[in-house]
C-alpha cells in the first residue's frame, strides 16, 4: 500500500503537475466566471514552472542532500560487498533491445565496476526490481547484471536481488540476503539518495560506508536565473522536492530513525 500510495502521491504532486493542475483550476474558474481565481491560479501555475525550470533552485534544493555524506577520506582495506541500488536503468528498453541501457544515475553502475575491480574479493550485490507501478521490460537487476558480466565481473560474484520496488524495500530485501553477519560494506547510490538510503539500511540492521556518486549539483551555485536548460532544471528540482519529501514520509511512517540520516 505504502509503494502505491507514493507513486499516485508523487505523480500530482511534481512541480510539472502541480503546474499542469493549476492552470487546468484557472480554467474552470474562468469558465465558471471566477476571474480573480482563476487570474491567481495562473500565476502561480507559472510561477511554479518558472522557478523549476528557468532558476538554481533545484541545484540550490539537492546541495544539502548530496553534501550530507561524502566520500570516505581514506578507502577501507577490504569490503566484504558492494551494495549498488537500482534507479540506472531503462528497464523497457533494455529488455527490447537486448542490451543495458543506462540513464543519468549510471554512475552507480559505473562506480560498481571501478569498486569490484579495486576489491576483488568482495561480492557485488545489485537491488532493483521495478519501481513502475505497471511492470514492462526486464527487471533493473537483470539489465544491471547484463552490464558487470559485461564489464568483466565475474558471474559467481555477483548477487542480483529483482523484488525491491523502492528503497525501503533495497534495504529490507538486502539484509535479508546478506544476513546478520555482513562485515564491511560500500553502499553506492546518488549522493542526493545517500541520507534515505542509509537511514533505511541502518533501521534494517546494516551498517554501511557510503559512496555516493551521481553528482547533480556543483556545490557552488546561488539562486538566480539559469536559462541554459530548463529541461535538466525541471529534472533537478524534481528530484530535489521528491527527496525531501521521501526523507520525511519515511521518517513519520517510522522506516528510519532519523528525519535526515547523517554520518
Amino acid at each position: 500500500m505504502f509503494f502505491l500510495v507514493s507513486k499516485i502521491f508523487w505523480l500530482l504532486a511534481q512541480p510539472l503537475s502541480i503546474a499542469v493542475l493549476l492552470v487546468l483550476l484557472a480554467i474552470a474558474a474562468l469558465v465558471a466566471g471566477r476571474r480573480r481565481l482563476g487570474m491567481a491560479a495562473s500565476i502561480l501555475g507559472l510561477l511554479v514552472l518558472v522557478l523549476s525550470s528557468f532558476t538554481s533552485l533545484g541545484f540550490l534544493l539537492i546541495r544539502p542532500l548530496e553534501e550530507r555524506f561524502p566520500r570516505p577520506s581514506e578507502m577501507p582495506a577490504g569490503v566484504d560487498a558492494i551494495v549498488v541500488l537500482g534507479g540506472s536503468s531503462l528497464s523497457r528498453v533494455s529488455a527490447a533491445r537486448g542490451v543495458s541501457e543506462l540513464n543519468d544515475a549510471a554512475d552507480r553502475l559505473t562506480d560498481a565496476v571501478v569498486l569490484a575491480r579495486r576489491y576483488p574479493e568482495a561480492r557485488v550485490v545489485f537491488s532493483g526490481g521495478s519501481g513502475l507501478l505497471e511492470a514492462a521490460g526486464e527487471t533493473e537487476a537483470a539489465t544491471a547484471g547484463r552490464f558487470l558480466l559485461v564489464m568483466g565481473i565475474a558471474p559467481e560474484r555477483l548477487v542480483l536481488e529483482d523484488q525491491a520496488r523502492n528503497t525501503d524495500e533495497n534495504a529490507g530485501l538486502t539484509a535479508a540476503l546478506l544476513g546478520k553477519d555482513t562485515g564491511s560494506i560500500l553502499l553506492v547510490t546518488s549522493a542526493f539518495h545517500m541520507p534515505r538510503s542509509v537511514g533505511l539500511f541502518r533501521q534494517a540492521g546494516i551498517e554501511v560506508i557510503a559512496w555516493p556518486t551521481d553528482y547533480r549539483s556543483a556545490g557552488t551555485e546561488s539562486f538566480g536565473l539559469d536559462l541554459a536548460n530548463p529541461i535538466h532544471n525541471l529534472n533537478t528540482t524534481s528530484i530535489a522536492i521528491k527527496e525531501w519529501i521521501g526523507l520525511a514520509a519515511y521518517h513519520w511512517t517510522g522506516r528510519t530513525g532519523a528525519i535526515f540520516p547523517g554520518p
